[in-house]
């Protein structure tokens, strides 16, 4: 089957370097079983559960001369083994080595001529554990009819939920002369459309209008957004090397409900002055002016209820809307209970705060939706020119019990959200199971002491919960 790119997935395809590969990556970390979870279980689950994102079995073809937007189309030779990987840490197989490894994995860009996606079953992690890391290209995952692997393949009971038969026979792939042609009849049928859509893809940055329409996002907010201007100087802000460092925190999501019961604001505040806090002492510690009214610009995108029910969203529904939302981090200010004010203040005003998903409702969506859900905050952030802001920082909600990926305990998840044009730092908050999991990433040569940022975050939340006493 034949269907070309929206502008924004067709944006997305092209706005990709070297530097700055365009994936939304995630790290899950599993109980290991006693017999193990087999390459080939893994393999197996995954197979099961292609049905439901048919993207994955489909690549991107490009039209010669670029008469037309590119086309997804049937991969005929898909070999699932090649996209799903194995690897082993070294003894003694620590954590450090684990995060080692995913920021190596990273940084390299998805093969174009496949379908735009890896996976990696990671063994010899201690403590018996396990980890799975995924990588799915952004033209891949809009959350409206195509949902992050991660979504599709954890379970809420131990058993997998029986699936039937695939018979999946794909479509006969294009030649070059036939996406010429067709782009051709397009332009002969419909020249005006074929004109906007050419306009929306060369002004997709910029604008995002087809983005937009894809997660019905309000013009008000756009435009409020937008008009924000240019984030202020801070060294978040320079060139992006290849490489990436990849590190991450771990909270008690009671302690941060804690802290909004004491000052009646909500748990996204909570997390946004965390990390405030955080970026404070590390520019502090680097020796950075930090004046009472510095600040350092996030652009952290609101998941919000849609218009329909929410639990009759599935596979390949929408599951969510996702709004911009430009929030300036008071981090010049010294007192922690007044940056949550300052912070609560903010969010408060944005015109989406009373419709925002929470953890408690979360679990009425299909599967697991943190990675789908993450994936629609990086494609609304990088709808906006980097310019506007200092850092991408995602916060999405998970089920508030177990799950489990094929029969494994599924412990602790990780966003690890991508870097965008000169923006060294990108942070994905996850909470899952009674937990808060903070996915950090990294440019390499940029942030060498990025693993200072966990404690920093751990002593800023301490900060919150002396002053809740």
């Amino acid at each position: 089957m034949v269907t070309r790119l929206s502008a924004s997935d067709a944006t997305f395809y092209h706005l990709e370097n070297t530097s700055t590969p365009m994936y939304v990556g995630s790290l899950s970390i599993l109980r290991k079983p006693r017999a193990g979870l087999s390459y080939e279980t893994l393999l197996a689950t995954v197979e099961q559960r292609l049905p439901q994102i048919p993207r994955y079995r489909q690549k991107v073809r490009e039209v010669a001369l670029a008469l037309a937007r590119p086309v997804w189309v049937d991969d005929r030779d898909f070999d699932i083994t090649y996209h799903i990987r194995r690897s082993a840490l070294p003894s003694p197989g620590s954590d450090a080595q684990l995060h080692d490894l995913v920021a190596r994995l990273g940084s390299r860009p998805l093969d174009k001529t496949r379908p735009l996606w890896e996976m990696y079953l990671v063994e010899g992690l201690t403590k018996n554990r396990i980890a799975i890391y995924t990588k799915s290209h952004q033209a891949l995952v809009n959350g409206m009819t195509a949902l992050e692997i991660g979504h599709v393949i954890a379970d809420r009971t131990q058993k997998p939920p029986e699936f039937g038969e695939d018979i999946w026979i794909p479509a006969r792939e294009p030649s070059d002369r036939q996406l010429v042609m067709g782009a051709i009849g397009e332009w002969i049928t419909r020249p005006t459309s074929q004109l906007a859509a050419l306009r929306d893809t060369v002004t997709e940055v910029a604008t995002n209008a087809g983005e937009l329409a894809a997660v019905g996002r309000r013009v008000a907010d756009v435009a409020r957004t937008v008009a924000r201007g240019t984030a202020p100087s801070s060294p978040l802000n320079t060139r992006v090397s290849r490489n990436r460092r990849f590190s991450v925190a771990e909270h008690r999501l009671d302690d941060y409900r804690m802290v909004r019961a004491r000052y009646d604001c909500d748990v996204n505040d909570v997390v946004l002055a965390v990390v405030a806090g955080a970026l404070r002492n590390w520019l502090l510690s680097r020796g950075e002016p930090v004046t009472p009214s510095t600040t350092v610009r996030a652009m952290a995108p609101m998941s919000v209820y849609p218009d329909a029910e929410l639990d009759t969203a599935g596979p390949g529904q929408a599951i969510s809307e996702v709004s911009p939302f430009l929030v300036d981090l008071p981090v010049g200010e010294g007192n922690a209970v007044v940056r949550l004010s300052q912070i609560a203040h903010a969010t408060e005003s944005h015109s989406t705060a009373a419709s925002l998903v929470d953890a408690r409702t979360i679990v009425t969506l299909s599967g697991f939706a943190p990675p789908t859900l993450h994936a629609m905050g990086i494609r609304v952030a990088t709808g906006f020119s980097a310019r506007l802001f200092n850092l991408l920082i995602t916060n999405v909600p998970g089920a508030q019990k177990q799950m489990y990926v094929a029969g494994t305990k599924l412990l602790e998840t990780y966003a690890v959200p991508p870097l965008l044009h000169n923006q060294v730092l990108a942070i994905g908050v996850t909470s899952y199971n009674g937990m808060l999991y903070f996915g950090i990433n990294a440019d390499r040569d940029a942030m060498s002491d990025v693993d200072v940022l966990p404690s920093l975050l751990r002593e800023s939340l301490e900060e919150l919960l002396e002053a809740a006493k």
